[in-house]
This record gives structure tokens, C-alpha cells and sequence, in this order.
């Protein structure tokens, strides 16, 4: 019988050994050392899945200990045996405690018994471009199926609406081991499901998400859903009747709060200010968690720009890359600026000092001091848009070289682009250079929505909620999108509820893209919504979903 060592004191024998006479020229091997009183080892012996433990595949118990007598095996199934070695099949998955027990001495051990799933795997595609393209590519899926005990096997797949076979007859199920290549006739995220029986049991069903492009380069949509994932949508406005423009699942987590989603050059930026987004007594300044992620447009690579592990009003909240950097504003003091060619950086004042603080304006203590920051910023024409929403509300604007050396307790001049929409509180905002239009949303009482008119119209309307009315974008029957912003009722409190994150421009289209979290649903349902510029109304993309940041990769393509 193989013998194993308590290690700890065989080196302090060794040791002892050394210091007496010298040298030890023949140290033994490991496994030939004394073992523990009980032990087992044990392995899978079926020919064809000898490192996967399956139910119904043979499991070799051997016991290794040191102790001599009748070896008995409790398998935690209700099963027992008698021997030195013995075999045993699991019926149902689960993790049980394998006992063996040699006269009054005993060792348990769990053992992780997976129930058997058919594995599926989409072949590789044969064309030029490597994609599944609706209405014309056939794929075909291959499916691993652990059988250990050669059981009897019934498949029936289920294709998603559309599907077709090699024929161009409509596929909806099959009860076929292969079915054979079929093609899609949906843009997005096509769910191929296979249900098997083995032996007359059924066994969890397998399914396969396959990416379908479009047939012509359009750009894409992506946006994060709270409590799932980072989904990309076709931005198609001239797709044929009957097809259907579904979302990509791109099977990465949207994180805990990525309010503010951005991309660049041919990558998706996740800025997610973690589990703490509104206030909180962070004394000992160790509760922030946030962190900006860099995502491939495929999905396919996921890297960590940034990550604060300090005061949780450090955390990354809103974003707005220009040129190399990527500029970043905490919730409550100001914006800081890191190198898209950063990788894997943790958040300090001293690796990243401020580019520019609410004491660095000369609007600090003219009306304005810090407060809750974590809204929508940008730059148009060489000066900054930055929303604030407590304490002195509005829109603050500024060049960079209004931005003062230090920071100041009041008496400063204000920049001359001075505040827009002073006294409301503005939460998202974006900029349509093509068109020369503004878009921006307000959360007064009263007065909430989204917004559309030029920079010389927002000059005109001031401080004054009356003035807005003009501009307010409405439905096709005539409702306004009205965010939550009541206690109790969403995410949020006072200045920082999750309404409407973020506003995404169509570059192509002029539309605008955002996600509600509605106030009334019964009047206008929360989901992904638009700005249909070419009918100039609020219309619905997705209804029912709950949306963070949203982001536009507007280089055309059929995928990604």
C-alpha cells in the first residue's frame, strides 16, 4: 500500500539529520512518504470521459491510507461497498461526502458529480468575412454529448422564428442527432435550443446564442442593462418588412452602476461607479469600488483602464474621451483626466490630480459650490459643458484657460461663456455638431424631459423653466418622457436619480438614443428610447428594460 508523510516533521528530522552528519544523499520521493491514518483517492475509469465527472460515469475509489483493516465506503448516496478499491455511478448531480472507514478511524471527502448538458459549438463559418449573415449564410452547430453509460438518446432542437434548413423549408424544430446547416432570417443574438433525453431522462437544456449581422454596414448601438449585461443593437433604418432587429447579447456583465458608457477606436469604455452612487458617510474612505473597463466592440477582450479602492466619492461616474485622454468626473469635486493607453491603474489624487475642480471656477461661492457632479459633461467648440445638480444648479461653461491655478474661496470673475439653465438641474446632454443642436434633460418638478434647440436658443431661455416649453420633445401622443425622480420610487435621491443617464447621437441619422426609467409608466413605459429626427417624436426601441449608460459606434458595419 502507498505511503504518504506528515511533511512538516519529516523536514524537522531531516534537519536533525543534517546537523549530525553532514549531508542526507537520499531523500525520498514524495509519494513514497508515510500518508494519514485514512485517505482515498479516486478517478473516473470510463474510456471516454476520464476527466469529467459526469452522472452515470464509473468512479474508482482507491484507499491510500496507512491504517489496515476492512475498508468500507459510504457514498453519500445511500450506497455503500466493502474493499480496498472499489467503482461507483452517481444517478443524479449534486456534491456528496464519500466517507471510507477503516475500524474506528474515518476520512470524508466531497466529490462534485455535474449532471450531463449537450455541448454545443457553432462550426466554423465558410465565407470570406467569418460571419453569419442574415437571410444568406448557412451555419451548422456540432453537439457533444457525454454518454458514459451508452443510453439510449432523443433530440428535438428548437430554432428561434425564421430559421430555414439547407432547402429553404422552414425550420422550427428537429428531432434529428444533426439537423444539418440552416440560415436566419433576425438580426441579433439567434437562440438555438436542444433538448435531450438520455435513457428517458430529461437533462438540462443546451442552448447556443449566434450572432446574426446585417446585410449591409450600419452603425451600433450598445448600452448596459441594470442587472445584465452589455447588449449591441443594428442601427438599421431601412431594413426589409418582416425582419426583425433584435439585440446582441455580448455575455459582459454591465457591471453595478455603468452610468456612463463611451466609444473610441474600436473599443467600448465602461465607466461603473460600483455599489455607492449617491451619498454616504465613507469616514475611513475605503467604500469606493468603481472602475472603467475597456471592452473589444466584439466582446472578445476585456481590460482594466482604472479602479479606485478609496473614498467611494472617488468612484467614476460620467466620461467624455477627446484625443488621448479620457477625461473622468467623481460624484462630487471635479473632473480628472487618464490616457486611453493606461492599463490596469488604481485611483490616487497624486497619479491623477484634478484637471478641474468646482473650487477652480470662479462660479465656486458666486451662487455655486461642490455638490452632487455625477452627471453628463462634454466639450463643444473648445469650451465645457458640465452639469451640476445640487448646490447651485445649471450648467457650468468654461474654457481651459479659465480653469484658475488654485483653488479659490469666492471674489473670482466667472468665465465669460457663463452658466446655462442656472437654477435647473440639468442631468444629460450631447451635442449635434452636423445640425448645430444642443439635446439636454431636466429633472424640476414640472418641467422634466428631454430637450432640443441651439445654442442660441439655450442663451435665450436663461433661468427661466417657462422659456423651456418650446423645446421639449414629446411622443406621438403627446407625452413627454418624465424620469423617476421621487424617493423611494427608483434609484436615486435628490439630484441623483437614475432617470436618463446618458444621450447617444446618431451621427448618420441625427437621431438620439437614451434609456428611460419612467415616472409613469402607464403613460410612457421605461425601456430604450429615441429621438426620431426625421419625425421629430420620442419613440420606443425596447420597452420594459432598465438602461444605464448608452453609446454609439458609429463607423458602419454588418456585425461589430
Amino acid at each position: 500500500m502507498k505511503t504518504r508523510i506528515d511533511l512538516k516533521h519529516y523536514l524537522l528530522y531531516s534537519l536533525a539529520g543534517l546537523l549530525t552528519f553532514g549531508c542526507i544523499d537520499n531523500m525520498p520521493e514524495v509519494e513514497d512518504l508515510p500518508s494519514a491514518a485514512v485517505a482515498f483517492d479516486y478517478k473516473i475509469i470510463d474510456n471516454s470521459y476520464q476527466l469529467d465527472y459526469y452522472v452515470g460515469a464509473q468512479v474508482e475509489f482507491t484507499s491510500i491510507s496507512k491504517a489496515e483493516g476492512v475498508c468500507t465506503w459510504d457514498f453519500g448516496d445511500g450506497s455503500t461497498a466493502t474493499g480496498e478499491t472499489t467503482t461507483h455511478q452517481f444517478a443524479t448531480a449534486g456534491t456528496y461526502k464519500v466517507k471510507l472507514i477503516i475500524g474506528n478511524q474515518s476520512r470524508t471527502q466531497p466529490i462534485l458529480i455535474k449532471d450531463i448538458v449537450p455541448i454545443m459549438t457553432l462550426n466554423p463559418i465558410e465565407n470570406e468575412s467569418g460571419i453569419c449573415e442574415v437571410l444568406s449564410t448557412q451555419v451548422s452547430i456540432s453537439v457533444e454529448l457525454p454518454n458514459p453509460e451508452g443510453l439510449t438518446e432523443e433530440y428535438t432542437w428548437i430554432f428561434p422564428a425564421g430559421t430555414t434548413d439547407a432547402n429553404g423549408n422552414v425550420l422550427t424544430t428537429s428531432n434529428e442527432p444533426n439537423p444539418g446547416k440552416v440560415k436566419f432570417a433576425h438580426v441579433g443574438s439567434q437562440t438555438v435550443r436542444l433538448q435531450v433525453k438520455l435513457g428517458g431522462r430529461p437533462l438540462e437544456e443546451g442552448k447556443i446564442n449566434i450572432q446574426v449581422a446585417y446585410n449591409k454596414e450600419v452603425p451600433t448601438l450598445y448600452y448596459a442593462v441594470k442587472n445584465g449585461n452589455i447588449m449591441a443593437l443594428k442601427l438599421a433604418a431601412d431594413k426589409p418588412a418582416g425582419m426583425n432587429i433584435t439585440p446582441y447579447d455580448m455575455s459582459v456583465s454591465s457591471g453595478k452602476h455603468p452610468l456612463n458608457i463611451l466609444f473610441n477606436d474600436q473599443s467600448l469604455y465602461i465607466l461603473d461607479c460600483g455599489t455607492q452612487f449617491i451619498y454616504v458617510n465613507d469616514e475611513d474612505g475605503n467604500m469606493g469600488d468603481g472602475r472603467i473597463q475597456i471592452m473589444a466592440k466584439d466582446g472578445s477582450r476585456m481590460e482594466t483602464l482604472l479602479s479606485n479602492t478609496g473614498a467611494a466619492f472617488d468612484d467614476p461616474f460620467y466620461g467624455y474621451i477627446e484625443g488621448t485622454n479620457l477625461y473622468f468626473a467623481n460624484r462630487n469635486t471635479g473632473i480628472a483626466r487618464i490616457a486611453l493607453t493606461e492599463r490596469n491603474r488604481l485611483y490616487s489624487l497624486s497619479d491623477f490630480p484634478w484637471y478641474v475642480q468646482n473650487a477652480l471656477l470662479g462660479y465656486y461661492s458666486n451662487g455655486w459650490s461642490y455638490g452632487s457632479m455625477n452627471a453628463c459633461f462634454t466639450r463643444i467648440d473648445g469650451v465645457w459643458y458640465w452639469c451640476k445638480t445640487y448646490n447651485g444648479t445649471g450648467i457650468f461653461r468654461f474654457k481651459e484657460s479659465d480653469i484658475l491655478p488654485a483653488t479659490i474661496t469666492g471674489g473670482q470673475t466667472a468665465p465669460a461663456d457663463g452658466i446655462a439653465l442656472p437654477g435647473m438641474t440639468p442631468k444629460s446632454l450631447v451635442w449635434d455638431a452636423s445640425n448645430k443642436v444642443f439635446y439636454f434633460t431636466v429633472y424640476d418638478t414640472g418641467y422634466e424631459g428631454i430637450y432640443r434647440c441651439t445654442l442660441e436658443q439655450l442663451n435665450a431661455i436663461g433661468g427661466s423653466k417657462g422659456a423651456l416649453a418650446p423645446y421639449l420633445l414629446k411622443t406621438a401622443g403627446g407625452k413627454s418622457v418624465i424620469p423617476i425622480t421621487e424617493s423611494g420610487k427608483g434609484e436615486g435621491s435628490s439630484g441623483e436619480f437614475i432617470g436618463i443617464c446618458q444621450l447617444a447621437l446618431d451621427e448618420a441619422t441625427g437621431d438620439v438614443y437614451f434609456g428611460l426609467r419612467s415616472a409613469y409608466p402607464n403613460e410612457v413605459k421605461s425601456g430604450l428610447m429615441r429621438y426620431n429626427a426625421k419625425t421629430k417624436l420620442l419613440e420606443h426601441v425596447i420597452e420594459g428594460v432598465d438602461v444605464y449608460g448608452v453609446t454609439i459606434n458609429n463607423s458602419r458595419s454588418k456585425l461589430f
